[in-house]
């Protein structure tokens, strides 16, 4: 099996169960066909070998841009302009997604960068209540129902990335912390190097987003 074929086994497989609080919703876009044509295209573009990637984690989806498209930090545009597979969803842009294929282009474009890493999260599902995004990590309930599918997934990803030497959190608060304490009880990771999240950097530091471009640079060609 190639990377790519695992890709597909692990996301169109994700089941977080049906025990989550009252009030949360699933986002799982893997349940529509059409989007899981538009990852396997993606995938097989990018990930049709064996070779080690590593692994950077967000928190989850959000419900514009792997919320629609089904790829971490991906929104219809970026997936468009930047990867050349066509979609027919609204271009609707995602702040984080902006950011990242900045960091992206600037290491070399996607064919360059997804040899060396694949993008996920913590949580590759994603969850709503009352329309809005939620963070795997807001609520203690949510994070309560949510551990064995996080941890699950989590070694799934680990074992689909080939390597577990390091992996670079995209969140320097809660999702590093969580994903620190998961590691000292389960040891997924030797290191775990923390990023400014896209989305803090995108709404409160935009004017200094080249220097957040350049921080990402800096500790990604240390792989």
């Amino acid at each position: 099996m190639t990377l790519s074929d695992k890709l597909q086994e692990f996301y169109f497989h994700l089941d977080p169960g049906r025990n989550l609080p009252p009030g949360f919703e699933i986002m799982n876009p893997f349940t529509n066909p059409y989007v899981r044509d538009l990852c396997t295209s993606f995938y097989n573009k990018y990930f049709s070998d064996n070779n080690k990637r590593s692994l950077l984690l967000g928190i989850n989806p959000g419900r514009f841009g792997a919320g629609v498209t089904g790829i971490t930090f991906t929104d219809p545009i970026r997936l468009e302009k930047e990867c050349g597979i066509q979609n027919n969803y609204k271009k609707r842009l995602e702040i984080s997604s902006v950011f990242i294929y900045d960091v992206i282009r600037s290491y070399g474009g996607p064919d360059r960068f997804y040899s060396k890493f694949l993008l996920s999260a913590v949580s590759p599902l994603g969850f709503m209540r009352k329309g809005k995004n939620v963070n795997y990590y807001d609520t203690r309930e949510l994070l309560y129902k949510l551990k064995p599918f996080i941890v699950s997934t989590l070694k799934q990803q680990v074992a689909i990335a080939g390597s577990n030497e390091r992996v670079f959190c995209l969140g320097e608060g809660r999702n590093y912390w969580y994903l620190n304490k998961l590691n000292m009880e389960l040891d997924l990771f030797g290191e775990i190097i923390s990023l400014p999240h896209p989305r803090w950097i995108m709404q409160y530091r935009f004017r200094n987003k080249r220097d957040y471009v350049k921080e990402y640079l800096r500790k990604l060609e240390n792989v």
